[in-house]
Protein backbone atom coordinates (compact mmCIF):
# COMPACT_ATOMS: atom_id res chain seq x y z
CA UNK A 1 0.00 0.00 0.00
CA UNK A 2 2.48 1.95 0.55
CA UNK A 3 4.64 1.38 -2.40
CA UNK A 4 1.16 2.37 -4.81
CA UNK A 5 0.79 6.00 -2.50
CA UNK A 6 4.72 6.46 -3.48
CA UNK A 7 4.25 5.60 -7.21
CA UNK A 8 0.69 7.82 -7.08
CA UNK A 9 3.07 10.72 -5.51
CA UNK A 10 5.99 10.48 -7.92
CA UNK A 11 3.10 10.16 -11.20
CA UNK A 12 1.55 13.33 -9.90
CA UNK A 13 4.91 14.96 -9.47
CA UNK A 14 5.76 14.32 -12.89
CA UNK A 15 1.76 14.99 -14.05
CA UNK A 16 3.02 18.36 -12.71
CA UNK A 17 5.92 19.15 -14.23
CA UNK A 18 4.22 18.00 -17.70
CA UNK A 19 1.48 21.19 -17.23
CA UNK A 20 4.26 23.17 -16.33
CA UNK A 21 5.58 22.91 -19.70
CA UNK A 22 2.77 24.63 -21.19
CA UNK A 23 0.76 27.65 -20.88
CA UNK A 24 -2.52 29.57 -21.16
CA UNK A 25 -3.37 33.31 -21.36
CA UNK A 26 -6.81 35.21 -21.77
CA UNK A 27 -6.22 38.58 -23.05
CA UNK A 28 -8.18 41.81 -24.26
CA UNK A 29 -8.29 45.21 -24.88
CA UNK A 30 -11.27 47.75 -25.37
CA UNK A 31 -11.03 50.75 -27.31
CA UNK A 32 -13.04 53.42 -26.87
CA UNK A 33 -14.22 57.69 -27.81
CA UNK A 34 -15.82 60.11 -29.67
CA UNK A 35 -15.67 60.54 -32.72
CA UNK A 36 -16.86 64.12 -34.88
CA UNK A 37 -16.09 64.13 -38.82
CA UNK A 38 -17.13 67.05 -40.64
CA UNK A 39 -18.65 64.89 -43.77
CA UNK A 40 -20.27 61.30 -43.94
CA UNK A 41 -21.16 58.51 -46.51
CA UNK A 42 -22.52 55.51 -45.97
CA UNK A 43 -20.83 52.89 -47.96
CA UNK A 44 -16.85 53.80 -50.10
CA UNK A 45 -18.61 53.87 -53.17
CA UNK A 46 -16.93 56.19 -54.77
CA UNK A 47 -20.15 58.48 -56.15
CA UNK A 48 -21.28 57.92 -52.42
CA UNK A 49 -23.11 61.53 -51.52
CA UNK A 50 -22.17 63.28 -48.87
CA UNK A 51 -24.40 62.69 -45.75
CA UNK A 52 -22.78 65.90 -43.62
CA UNK A 53 -21.35 65.93 -40.13
CA UNK A 54 -21.48 63.06 -37.91
CA UNK A 55 -20.67 62.71 -34.34
CA UNK A 56 -20.57 59.43 -33.12
CA UNK A 57 -19.18 56.58 -29.94
CA UNK A 58 -16.82 55.02 -32.53
CA UNK A 59 -14.47 51.76 -31.26
CA UNK A 60 -10.53 51.96 -32.32
CA UNK A 61 -9.46 55.26 -32.33
CA UNK A 62 -5.81 53.55 -31.86
CA UNK A 63 -6.48 49.58 -32.42
CA UNK A 64 -9.78 47.63 -32.51
CA UNK A 65 -11.01 46.16 -29.70
CA UNK A 66 -10.95 42.75 -29.03
CA UNK A 67 -9.95 39.50 -26.74
CA UNK A 68 -7.82 36.34 -27.18
CA UNK A 69 -6.36 33.17 -26.06
CA UNK A 70 -2.77 32.43 -26.76
CA UNK A 71 -0.46 29.41 -25.19
CA UNK A 72 2.46 27.48 -25.74
CA UNK A 73 4.12 23.88 -25.15
CA UNK A 74 7.39 23.43 -24.76
CA UNK A 75 8.30 19.96 -26.42
CA UNK A 76 12.05 19.52 -25.91
CA UNK A 77 14.73 21.24 -27.75
CA UNK A 78 14.38 24.48 -27.73
CA UNK A 79 10.94 23.84 -29.51
CA UNK A 80 7.81 24.91 -28.82
CA UNK A 81 4.31 24.12 -29.95
CA UNK A 82 2.26 27.42 -29.88
CA UNK A 83 -1.36 28.52 -30.74
CA UNK A 84 -3.43 31.65 -31.15
CA UNK A 85 -6.63 32.58 -31.58
CA UNK A 86 -8.04 36.36 -31.70
CA UNK A 87 -11.09 37.88 -32.24
CA UNK A 88 -12.10 41.94 -32.92
CA UNK A 89 -14.98 43.34 -31.79
CA UNK A 90 -17.25 46.70 -31.61
CA UNK A 91 -17.47 48.28 -28.13
CA UNK A 92 -20.31 50.07 -28.75
CA UNK A 93 -22.82 47.09 -30.08
CA UNK A 94 -20.77 44.16 -29.16
CA UNK A 95 -20.67 42.64 -32.69
CA UNK A 96 -17.62 40.46 -33.79
CA UNK A 97 -15.36 41.81 -36.56
CA UNK A 98 -15.52 41.12 -40.37
CA UNK A 99 -14.49 37.93 -41.89
CA UNK A 100 -13.57 36.94 -45.55
CA UNK A 101 -17.42 37.13 -46.74
CA UNK A 102 -19.02 40.56 -47.01
CA UNK A 103 -21.20 41.20 -44.25
CA UNK A 104 -20.45 38.36 -42.35
CA UNK A 105 -18.54 37.71 -39.14
CA UNK A 106 -16.45 35.76 -37.25
CA UNK A 107 -15.59 34.61 -33.82
CA UNK A 108 -11.63 34.35 -34.41
CA UNK A 109 -11.45 36.90 -37.74
CA UNK A 110 -7.59 38.16 -36.27
CA UNK A 111 -5.91 35.48 -35.79
CA UNK A 112 -6.80 31.56 -35.61
CA UNK A 113 -3.30 29.86 -35.85
CA UNK A 114 -1.17 26.70 -34.69
CA UNK A 115 2.27 26.84 -35.20
CA UNK A 116 5.87 25.51 -33.68
CA UNK A 117 9.01 27.91 -33.06
CA UNK A 118 12.57 26.97 -32.51
CA UNK A 119 16.24 27.72 -33.69
CA UNK A 120 15.11 27.77 -37.00
CA UNK A 121 12.51 30.58 -36.23
CA UNK A 122 8.59 30.59 -35.95
CA UNK A 123 6.14 28.76 -38.35
CA UNK A 124 2.66 29.35 -38.18
CA UNK A 125 -0.31 28.40 -39.69
CA UNK A 126 -4.30 29.44 -40.12
CA UNK A 127 -6.04 32.75 -40.65
CA UNK A 128 -3.07 36.02 -39.54
CA UNK A 129 -2.33 39.14 -39.80
CA UNK A 130 -0.10 39.22 -42.42
CA UNK A 131 3.31 40.43 -42.86
CA UNK A 132 3.01 43.55 -44.58
CA UNK A 133 1.37 44.78 -42.14
CA UNK A 134 4.46 44.76 -39.58
CA UNK A 135 5.96 46.30 -42.01
CA UNK A 136 4.30 48.73 -42.09
CA UNK A 137 3.45 49.43 -38.33
CA UNK A 138 7.68 49.39 -37.82
CA UNK A 139 8.34 52.35 -40.17
CA UNK A 140 5.40 54.57 -39.80
CA UNK A 141 5.73 57.25 -36.47
CA UNK A 142 1.87 56.75 -36.17
CA UNK A 143 2.22 53.00 -35.91
CA UNK A 144 -0.41 51.84 -38.51
CA UNK A 145 -3.16 53.23 -35.98
CA UNK A 146 -6.93 53.06 -37.19
CA UNK A 147 -6.57 56.94 -37.22
CA UNK A 148 -5.19 58.93 -39.86
CA UNK A 149 -1.84 56.50 -40.28
CA UNK A 150 -0.11 54.46 -43.31
CA UNK A 151 -3.46 51.97 -42.36
CA UNK A 152 -5.64 54.25 -43.68
CA UNK A 153 -3.95 55.55 -46.14
CA UNK A 154 -3.32 52.06 -47.66
CA UNK A 155 -7.25 50.88 -46.77
CA UNK A 156 -7.63 54.49 -49.36
CA UNK A 157 -5.82 52.50 -51.92
CA UNK A 158 -8.12 49.51 -51.55
CA UNK A 159 -11.02 51.80 -51.73
CA UNK A 160 -10.07 53.78 -54.58
CA UNK A 161 -9.15 50.08 -56.21
CA UNK A 162 -13.01 48.99 -55.60
CA UNK A 163 -13.14 47.47 -52.33
CA UNK A 164 -16.46 47.77 -50.84
CA UNK A 165 -15.05 47.60 -47.16
CA UNK A 166 -17.73 45.21 -46.24
CA UNK A 167 -14.99 42.04 -45.79
CA UNK A 168 -11.48 41.89 -44.79
CA UNK A 169 -10.81 40.79 -48.63
CA UNK A 170 -9.05 43.52 -49.84
CA UNK A 171 -8.17 44.47 -53.49
CA UNK A 172 -4.36 45.33 -52.84
CA UNK A 173 -2.28 43.64 -50.00
CA UNK A 174 -4.37 42.29 -47.10
CA UNK A 175 -4.58 42.89 -43.25
CA UNK A 176 -5.78 39.49 -42.57
CA UNK A 177 -4.92 36.25 -44.88
CA UNK A 178 -7.08 32.65 -43.95
CA UNK A 179 -5.40 29.67 -45.04
CA UNK A 180 -1.99 30.59 -44.26
CA UNK A 181 1.72 29.62 -43.79
CA UNK A 182 3.55 32.31 -42.17
CA UNK A 183 7.48 31.68 -41.87
CA UNK A 184 9.34 34.14 -39.50
CA UNK A 185 13.29 33.97 -39.02
CA UNK A 186 15.56 34.46 -36.16
CA UNK A 187 16.99 37.89 -36.05
CA UNK A 188 20.50 38.10 -37.87
CA UNK A 189 22.50 41.24 -36.83
CA UNK A 190 19.06 43.02 -36.44
CA UNK A 191 18.10 41.87 -39.79
CA UNK A 192 14.42 39.25 -40.37
CA UNK A 193 12.82 37.69 -43.11
CA UNK A 194 8.95 36.83 -42.98
CA UNK A 195 7.50 34.61 -46.22
CA UNK A 196 4.02 33.79 -46.53
CA UNK A 197 2.10 31.51 -48.60
CA UNK A 198 -1.72 30.77 -48.52
CA UNK A 199 -3.17 27.64 -50.58
CA UNK A 200 -6.19 29.08 -52.43
CA UNK A 201 -7.97 25.50 -52.35
CA UNK A 202 -10.06 26.29 -55.90
CA UNK A 203 -10.37 22.73 -57.68
CA UNK A 204 -9.24 22.88 -61.07
CA UNK A 205 -7.04 26.20 -60.63
CA UNK A 206 -3.76 25.69 -58.66
CA UNK A 207 -3.78 29.14 -58.43
CA UNK A 208 -7.24 30.08 -57.62
CA UNK A 209 -7.14 32.51 -54.70
CA UNK A 210 -3.73 31.88 -53.90
CA UNK A 211 -1.45 34.43 -51.84
CA UNK A 212 2.07 34.65 -51.28
CA UNK A 213 4.05 37.40 -49.82
CA UNK A 214 7.81 38.44 -48.70
CA UNK A 215 9.13 41.06 -46.01
CA UNK A 216 12.73 42.08 -45.12
CA UNK A 217 13.13 43.82 -41.85
CA UNK A 218 16.36 45.40 -40.20
CA UNK A 219 15.55 46.83 -36.84
CA UNK A 220 19.03 48.14 -35.03
CA UNK A 221 20.36 51.30 -33.61
CA UNK A 222 17.03 53.01 -33.33
CA UNK A 223 16.59 52.54 -36.91
CA UNK A 224 13.70 50.18 -38.51
CA UNK A 225 14.01 49.59 -42.68
CA UNK A 226 11.30 47.34 -44.33
CA UNK A 227 10.56 46.11 -47.21
CA UNK A 228 7.52 44.20 -48.57
CA UNK A 229 5.86 42.23 -51.62
CA UNK A 230 2.49 41.09 -51.94
CA UNK A 231 0.90 39.20 -54.71
CA UNK A 232 -2.71 37.58 -54.44
CA UNK A 233 -5.04 35.99 -56.86
CA UNK A 234 -8.68 35.91 -57.60
CA UNK A 235 -8.21 39.05 -54.77
CA UNK A 236 -11.55 40.42 -53.99
CA UNK A 237 -13.84 38.25 -55.75
CA UNK A 238 -16.94 39.83 -54.34
CA UNK A 239 -18.65 42.76 -56.28
CA UNK A 240 -20.36 45.30 -54.34
CA UNK A 241 -23.81 44.19 -54.79
CA UNK A 242 -22.73 40.76 -53.38
CA UNK A 243 -24.78 38.74 -52.21
CA UNK A 244 -27.51 39.74 -54.89
CA UNK A 245 -24.70 39.67 -57.69
CA UNK A 246 -22.73 35.78 -56.96
CA UNK A 247 -18.77 35.93 -56.48
CA UNK A 248 -16.83 36.20 -59.15
CA UNK A 249 -15.32 32.44 -59.95
CA UNK A 250 -11.80 32.02 -58.99
CA UNK A 251 -9.26 31.46 -62.43
CA UNK A 252 -5.98 32.08 -60.75
CA UNK A 253 -5.33 35.59 -62.23
CA UNK A 254 -2.98 37.60 -60.23
CA UNK A 255 -5.18 40.87 -59.89
CA UNK A 256 -3.62 41.80 -56.35
CA UNK A 257 -0.14 43.12 -56.03
CA UNK A 258 1.61 45.69 -53.78
CA UNK A 259 4.98 46.89 -52.98
CA UNK A 260 6.35 49.11 -49.97
CA UNK A 261 9.16 50.19 -48.79
CA UNK A 262 9.26 52.32 -45.48
CA UNK A 263 12.34 53.58 -42.44
CA UNK A 264 12.06 55.11 -39.39
CA UNK A 265 14.84 56.21 -36.90
CA UNK A 266 14.61 57.42 -33.05
CA UNK A 267 16.59 59.08 -31.37
CA UNK A 268 16.49 61.31 -28.18
CA UNK A 269 13.04 60.79 -28.01
CA UNK A 270 12.08 62.11 -31.67
CA UNK A 271 10.87 59.52 -34.70
CA UNK A 272 10.91 60.31 -38.22
CA UNK A 273 9.49 57.91 -40.61
CA UNK A 274 8.41 57.78 -44.56
CA UNK A 275 7.74 55.43 -46.73
CA UNK A 276 6.94 54.63 -50.64
CA UNK A 277 4.15 51.83 -51.59
CA UNK A 278 2.55 50.81 -54.85
CA UNK A 279 -0.53 49.25 -55.33
CA UNK A 280 -1.59 47.34 -59.02
CA UNK A 281 -4.16 45.40 -60.39
CA UNK A 282 -1.64 43.22 -62.69
CA UNK A 283 -4.38 41.63 -64.42
CA UNK A 284 -6.24 45.18 -65.30
CA UNK A 285 -3.69 48.13 -64.76
CA UNK A 286 -6.45 50.36 -65.61
CA UNK A 287 -8.44 49.42 -62.64
CA UNK A 288 -5.68 49.79 -59.74
CA UNK A 289 -2.08 52.01 -60.51
CA UNK A 290 -1.90 54.01 -57.19
CA UNK A 291 1.04 55.40 -55.46
CA UNK A 292 0.98 55.74 -52.00
CA UNK A 293 3.90 58.29 -49.85
CA UNK A 294 3.95 59.02 -46.45
CA UNK A 295 6.10 61.44 -43.51
CA UNK A 296 5.92 60.93 -40.24
CA UNK A 297 7.34 63.00 -37.13
CA UNK A 298 6.78 62.31 -33.66
CA UNK A 299 8.08 63.48 -29.89
CA UNK A 300 8.14 61.27 -26.55
CA UNK A 301 8.08 64.01 -24.08
CA UNK A 302 8.12 61.70 -21.57
CA UNK A 303 8.08 57.62 -20.53
CA UNK A 304 4.37 58.34 -20.40
CA UNK A 305 3.45 60.85 -22.89
CA UNK A 306 3.81 61.00 -26.66
CA UNK A 307 2.88 63.13 -29.43
CA UNK A 308 3.14 61.85 -33.03
CA UNK A 309 2.00 62.89 -36.92
CA UNK A 310 1.77 62.21 -39.98
CA UNK A 311 0.96 63.23 -44.15
CA UNK A 312 -0.13 60.37 -46.10
CA UNK A 313 -0.31 61.00 -49.99
CA UNK A 314 -2.07 58.87 -52.77
CA UNK A 315 -2.14 59.38 -56.29
CA UNK A 316 -4.00 57.31 -59.11
CA UNK A 317 -1.89 56.86 -62.01
CA UNK A 318 -4.91 55.90 -64.25
CA UNK A 319 -6.34 59.17 -63.24
CA UNK A 320 -4.52 62.83 -62.93
CA UNK A 321 -8.16 64.08 -61.14
CA UNK A 322 -7.63 61.67 -58.33
CA UNK A 323 -5.26 62.67 -55.75
CA UNK A 324 -5.65 63.03 -51.97
CA UNK A 325 -3.61 64.12 -49.44
CA UNK A 326 -4.08 63.68 -45.63
CA UNK A 327 -2.20 64.84 -42.01
CA UNK A 328 -3.53 63.93 -38.55
CA UNK A 329 -1.56 64.57 -35.23
CA UNK A 330 -2.04 62.94 -31.85
CA UNK A 331 -1.22 62.87 -28.64
CA UNK A 332 -1.17 59.71 -25.89
CA UNK A 333 -1.02 59.62 -22.25
CA UNK A 334 -0.49 56.26 -20.17
CA UNK A 335 -2.82 56.77 -17.19
CA UNK A 336 -1.31 53.33 -15.93
CA UNK A 337 0.31 50.42 -17.31
CA UNK A 338 -3.09 49.34 -18.63
CA UNK A 339 -4.70 52.23 -19.76
CA UNK A 340 -4.08 54.94 -22.29
CA UNK A 341 -6.25 58.45 -22.91
CA UNK A 342 -5.65 59.86 -26.31
CA UNK A 343 -6.93 62.49 -28.19
CA UNK A 344 -6.46 63.12 -32.27
CA UNK A 345 -7.32 65.47 -35.01
CA UNK A 346 -7.29 65.00 -39.05
CA UNK A 347 -8.04 66.43 -42.54
CA UNK A 348 -8.13 64.96 -45.63
CA UNK A 349 -8.53 66.83 -48.84
CA UNK A 350 -9.95 64.53 -51.36
CA UNK A 351 -9.93 64.66 -55.49
CA UNK A 352 -11.60 63.42 -58.08
CA UNK A 353 -13.54 59.84 -57.03
CA UNK A 354 -10.92 59.46 -53.96
CA UNK A 355 -12.58 59.13 -50.48
CA UNK A 356 -9.24 58.39 -48.19
CA UNK A 357 -10.91 57.71 -44.81
CA UNK A 358 -9.22 59.20 -41.81
CA UNK A 359 -10.72 56.52 -39.22
CA UNK A 360 -10.69 53.01 -39.87
CA UNK A 361 -14.41 52.04 -40.27
CA UNK A 362 -16.19 55.65 -41.41
CA UNK A 363 -16.45 56.43 -44.76
CA UNK A 364 -15.84 60.16 -45.69
CA UNK A 365 -17.88 61.91 -48.80
CA UNK A 366 -15.34 61.42 -51.92
CA UNK A 367 -14.02 64.26 -53.52
CA UNK A 368 -14.29 66.64 -50.25
CA UNK A 369 -12.47 67.52 -47.96
CA UNK A 370 -13.06 66.74 -44.53
CA UNK A 371 -11.80 66.95 -40.69
CA UNK A 372 -12.21 64.65 -38.03
CA UNK A 373 -11.24 64.77 -34.57
CA UNK A 374 -11.83 61.98 -31.51
CA UNK A 375 -11.17 61.31 -28.29
CA UNK A 376 -11.07 57.98 -26.30
CA UNK A 377 -9.32 55.82 -23.96
CA UNK A 378 -7.77 52.49 -24.27
CA UNK A 379 -7.42 49.90 -21.24
CA UNK A 380 -5.84 46.32 -22.01
CA UNK A 381 -6.27 43.34 -19.79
Amino acid sequence: MKRCATSAAVLLAFSGAANAQGSMTLYGVVDSGLLYQSTAAASFAPNAPNLGKVYRFKDGGIYSSGWGLKGTEDIGGGYRVNYKLQSSFDSGTGRFGLSDTPGVTAQFNQYATLGVSGPFGKLDAGRQIVPMIWAMYDTDVRGAQYFGSILTAWLGMNQAAGWPGTSTNGAIGALYDSNALVYESPKFYGASLALEYAPGGVPGHFQGGTRESAVLKYSNYGLNLAMAYYNGHDANPFPATYPATPAIPATGQANNRFFYAGAQYTFYGFSVSGSYGHGKNPANSSRADIDMYSAGLGYRFTPAFKVTSGFYYLKDNNNSTNHSSEFAVGAEYNLSKRTLAYAQVGHVDNHGTMNQTIVYGQPVAPGESTTAAMIGVRHNF
